[in-house]
């Protein structure tokens, strides 16, 4: 659920003076202010209500013009230095008891060297601790703007009039249409070249509802732009910044024309460089961090994220309020993102987090839609069904005996509501879910590396190519006497031989070898406590648990498998820490890979593996009644419910996700609520109730939760193990889409009040996609159509009965499948066991004789197998190899029906949308055009300039 539209006022200057123009009736269209108006672009804080600016230097930079004191509140409320003027951009922490003062020292004296300005000031709370604030004036902020090919908006030429004035263009991506507006502002040189197909066709969907749909006045997921207005930042055309061409770009003013994040990340790419070692090559703010030099460092959050006055009314106080009232309040849940604020306030890393979060919650309409469309035509067809007919109506068929000794003859009439309940997920629309579901997982990825395309286009991440990485500085002191010249640098560096390289690889393999090994011990644990808890519970006191004994043993099985997955998780990230660590990254990203790499597989081995025990091996090799297999030749294997294995898997996949989600939401915000809730606590009990309100803004950031270490891992993972549950077992539990959008509901306004209220405000990093991450989903999607292939063909009851309709049913030859042909069908699955070849310790307590008032002569099993008095005793019969056969056939045309279907889809749905192809191939022209002109203009203002001075301009161009 995400919105990336804009919304902006743009108004035409012709003459001298501002026209505004009223909006067209087809598309959704403001006008901006152009040339002549002094307002400050959308990248700042023009947002904000005027009257209550609390986060900006807007004040101050305007009461300098006018000559006026820059008001108290700029020097008390924590976001300037104490002239009030310098806006902080950066924030170092540090203890004035840390010993490594001499390199704090260097550190800072390189900062300053670096045009930074410094002010510190101690802490209210603790006078050991010491706030270093940092502010990065225009001429820094300009250099290294230029060095980082920062993006910023472009002042283009007249596009419609080439020989005209150059006027301000506006060139923008409004409510999906791209439009280029001509700076005279006449409605015919307005054009509209492309439109999206996507939003064409959801605003006929839109329409339509509103027609029949009077109830809905406003459009219920969009965000509100009567009481909110201007949410959303125009995207103009942009292009690196550039000292020399400052003319050309959109500065109304200096001081506002980086937003706050721009700074902040240009700031951290300075302390990033700097020396705090002189004569060595030791430099970056992180190995500081690492050694305790620091303590923290984090970029301010823009004030406090509530208001006592009403947003509506008064306006929001700060891109913080902001974000809480129209993004993390639980009040908007049914409504879209604001990606854009989210991205300008938080970083490009962060925004497609959040975007690629609401693309698969918005995904997973269809998927839990048609799941839960599954389930309920189970649940209409249960009275039609003939194999719970039979199974309910069996009265005067004893089944043997499920455990050892103390587990009862029961009737299998008595297994009428499990017969039931696993209709409910095994019925003719299960094969039809599962290829649905295949299907989508590769739509789902297809559409969203074009949903990636527009936001990265949109976004200026099209050209942007991350910097070569500094080296960690572990890797730096592992390997500082072995140096190579680095090939794109042309500097010496610490270089890691092969052979270190691959014994190291080695060893970290076989960690992780070993810990998967531990994951399989601790299954076999869990079927341990199966196989010996099912005779504990079938001769238990209480007649609910004896009688329930194998659901009983299933339920507390999967409490016990969560708990240990649960123990596990803590001890495979230390385990995946420090093998990561063992094999000496080179950088960071080399090290997230590596790290995020071991711990999915880790997680996802110990989330899934009962999963896979239950889906694939329980039941299986159970042996037959007189000839059962057993483990270390004592205990006899589990066997499944009389109504089959489903309805165990079934059992195990929703106790696990329920149960995880709900730990993983309450821990995501139950933690740093209290921690917090702890904090302030504390503060109020030693500085009063005033204490809270006279904290600077450091002090009430320093006293939030830093982001985790790992950044968006534990995000991510959780989402993608989600991913797993929806897509691999779907077959068994349709209804899993269905908790997986109730979940992300959810989860996507946790973690906008986590970001937004409970931790610092983490560095607005950029990257261009999801990373490592997509290509594990892509495993997961090729995994999952494996494992539902084998789910409807081994798990489910789907292929013997399809078999017995066709080959020996009442309309066998027929090329029928009704279920007029499943008569007979719950009789010819069981087969027949006489109750004196049971072994010793096998025979049970009870001979049945209180069903016939003797004792029982034969039993029924589930399975295909001759009778007693056959000539091949209890040899399996040619339904069974039929059953067999048609198993195997339907995996392999399962498989590669669906394979086919994902390719196909993968081939026709192109990862680039055409009309974004096309718009930044007419991007590149224009800009190229742009330039051109407005170089051209410059050079014929320069030489009627000097011919107006009488000087020489026979030899200049043009």
């Amino acid at each position: 659920m995400e919105a990336s539209s804009s919304g902006s006022t743009i108004s035409s200057v012709t003459g001298g003076k501002a026209k505004t123009h009223q909006p067209a009736k087809d598309v959704n269209i403001f006008f901006d202010e152009l040339e002549g108006v002094n307002s400050p672009s959308k990248d700042d804080d023009s947002l904000l209500h005027h009257g209550n600016l609390t986060s900006t230097s807007d004040d101050a930079s305007r009461l300098e013009v006018v000559g006026e004191e820059v008001p108290d509140k700029n020097k008390t409320n924590g976001l300037y230095f104490r002239d009030g003027k310098c806006r902080i951009d950066y924030i170092l922490v540090y203890r004035k008891s840390n010993p490594q003062t001499e390199k704090r020292e260097v550190f800072e004296r390189n900062i300053r060297a670096e045009g930074l300005q410094m002010e510190k000031e101690s802490s209210l709370t603790n006078s050991d601790i010491i706030f270093v604030k940092l502010h990065a004036p225009w001429e820094v902020l300009g250099k290294y703007a230029e060095l980082m090919n920062v993006r910023m908006p472009f002042r283009p030429f007249n596009p419609f009039n080439a020989g005209a004035p150059c006027i301000l263009v506006r060139c923008c991506f409004l409510n999906g249409h791209f439009i280029e507006i001509n700076g005279r502002s006449r409605r015919s040189r307005r054009k509209i070249y492309y439109l999206h197909r996507r939003y064409k066709f959801m605003n006929r969907i839109e329409k339509q509802i509103s027609r029949f749909r009077g109830w809905l006045p406003r459009k219920p997921m969009k965000l509100d732009k009567e009481t909110l207005p201007d949410l959303e930042e125009n995207d103009c055309y942009t292009a690196p910044f550039s000292q020399q061409r400052i003319h050309h770009f959109i500065i109304h003013n200096k001081d506002t024309f980086f937003n706050n994040a721009t700074r902040s990340r240009i700031v951290h790419h300075i302390l990033q460089r700097v020396k705090y070692e002189e004569g060595k090559n030791k430099i970056g703010l992180n190995r500081l961090l690492s050694n305790g030099s620091y303590e923290a460092a984090f970029p301010l959050h823009e004030g406090s994220y509530r208001s006592k006055n009403s947003i509506k009314t008064h306006g929001a106080e700060n891109h913080r309020h902001l974000l809480y009232e129209c993004w993390a309040s639980w009040g908007v849940w049914y409504k879209y993102q604001p990606l854009d604020l989210v991205r300008r306030y938080f970083g490009e890393k962060i925004g497609l987090y959040f975007a690629w979060l609401g693309w698969y919650t918005g995904m997973l309409f269809p998927a839990a839609f048609i799941g839960l469309f599954v389930f309920l035509y189970g649940v209409t067809t249960l009275n039609h069904c003939q194999v719970s007919k039979e199974v309910c109506q069996a009265t005067d068929i004893i089944m043997c005996p499920i455990c050892d000794k103390y587990c009862p003859f029961m009737r299998l009439s008595d297994s009428c509501i499990y017969a039931k309940v696993t209709h409910l997920f095994d019925n003719g629309a299960t094969v039809f879910f599962a290829v649905f579901m295949a299907v989508w997982a590769t739509v789902f990825l297809e559409f969203w590396k074009r949903r990636r395309a527009v936001i990265a286009y949109d976004w200026d991440l099209i050209d942007w190519e991350e910097e070569e990485e500094e080296i960690r500085p572990q890797f730096e002191a592992k390997y500082s006497k072995k140096e190579r010249m680095n090939p794109i640098s042309g500097k010496p560096e610490p270089y890691q031989a092969f052979a270190d390289k691959c014994s190291r690889l080695i060893v970290s393999a076989s960690g992780i070898f070993f810990m998967i090994c531990v994951v399989i011990a601790a299954v076999f644990g869990i079927v341990i406590y199966r196989v010996v808890t099912v005779s504990t519970f079938a001769a238990f006191k209480w007649a609910l648990i004896r009688n329930n004994s194998q659901v009983a043993t299933t339920g507390t099985a999967v409490c016990i498998n969560f708990c240990i997955i649960m123990l596990l998780n803590v001890l495979y990230e230390k385990v995946a820490l420090f093998l990561t660590n063992l094999e000496q990254p080179r950088t960071e990203s080399e090290w997230e890979n590596s790290f995020t790499l071991k711990m999915f597989l880790f997680q996802f081995v110990n989330l899934n593996s009962s999963t896979f025990y239950i889906a694939f091996f329980l039941g299986r090799f159970t042996g037959h009644p007189g000839a059962y297999l057993r483990l270390i030749n004592r205990w006899r294997l589990e066997e499944c419910h009389p109504s089959g294995c489903l309805i165990d898997l079934c059992m195990q996949m929703g106790i696990i996700m329920v149960l995880k989600q709900t730990w993983n939401n309450f821990m995501e915000l139950g933690y740093p609520l209290i921690q917090n809730w702890w904090t302030r606590r504390k503060l109020r009990q030693e500085y009063g109730t005033q204490g809270k309100t006279s904290f600077p803004q450091w002090e009430k950031d320093y006293n939030l939760q830093p982001m985790n270490a790992y950044g968006l891992f534990d995000e991510y993972l959780e989402m993608i193990l989600q991913f797993g549950f929806t897509t691999i077992f779907v077959a068994a539990f349709p209804l899993a889409p269905l908790l997986a959008l109730l979940n992300n509901i959810i989860e996507i306004r946790l973690d906008a009040y986590k970001f937004v209220t409970q931790w610092r405000r983490p560095l607005a990093s950029r990257a261009k996609d999801i990373g490592i991450w997509y290509g594990i989903l892509e495993g997961i999607g090729i995994l999952s159509v494996i494992t539902n292939a084998f789910v409807i063909a081994v798990t489910s009851d789907f292929i013997p009965r399809l078999v017995y309709a066709y080959k020996y049913g009442p309309c066998a030859g027929q090329g029928e499948a009704g279920q007029k042909c499943m008569v007979g069908y719950v009789n010819a699955s069981l087969s027949v066991f006489l109750v004196s070849d049971f072994e010793n310790r096998s025979e049970p307590t009870s001979n049945g004789s209180e069903f016939s008032g003797s004792p029982l002569k034969y039993c029924r099993y589930r399975d295909y197998r001759d009778p007693p008095h056959s000539p091949v005793p209890y040899g399996y019969t040619l339904q069974f190899w039929h059953v067999l056969a048609a198993r195997l056939a339907f995996i392999i045309v399962f498989e590669h029906l669906v394979f086919c279907i994902k390719h196909l889809i993968s081939y026709l749905i192109p990862d680039l949308p055409k009309d974004l192809r096309d718009r930044m191939r007419r991007e590149k022209y224009l800009i190229q055009e742009m330039m051109y002109e407005a170089e051209l203009e410059r050079l014929q203002k320069e030489r009627k300039e000097r011919k107006k001075n009488g000087k020489s301009y026979h030899n200049e161009w043009p």
